[in-house]
């Protein structure tokens, strides 16, 4: 199981798990669900208390992913399978994406 916790506008909205089948699961903090001033980090992720699940990466998050040979270059300089979507995702999106997301790695 991974996780990484989901910054928006640099707060901690939430948390994105990996499990170990390769299911995935998004849920927001109570904090962010019980702040007014706090908007959902995506129309498709509505903020709600309940967890979202997915048996793939959902498409907001794949859609953060490099593509082409910008994928084959980040994932050849940080050692990453081609097809660990998650791994890709947590490395090239930690400190720089377009848009108001992050996703940064749980040590565990």
């Amino acid at each position: 199981m991974r996780s990484a916790a989901i910054i928006f506008k640099n707060k901690e909205a939430g948390i994105l798990t990996q499990h170990d089948d390769g299911s995935f699961v998004f849920r927001y903090h109570d904090y962010w669900i019980a702040d007014a001033t706090k908007q959902s980090i995506s129309l498709t992720l509505p903020k709600n208390r309940r967890e979202f699940y997915s048996e793939f990466l959902f498409p907001f998050f794949f859609n953060m992913l490099p593509e082409g040979s910008n994928k084959q270059v980040a994932c050849k300089l940080n050692r990453i399978d081609q097809d660990d979507y998650f791994g890709l995702l947590m490395t090239t999106a930690k400190n720089d994406s377009i848009g108001a997301v992050r996703v940064v790695k749980i040590d565990e």
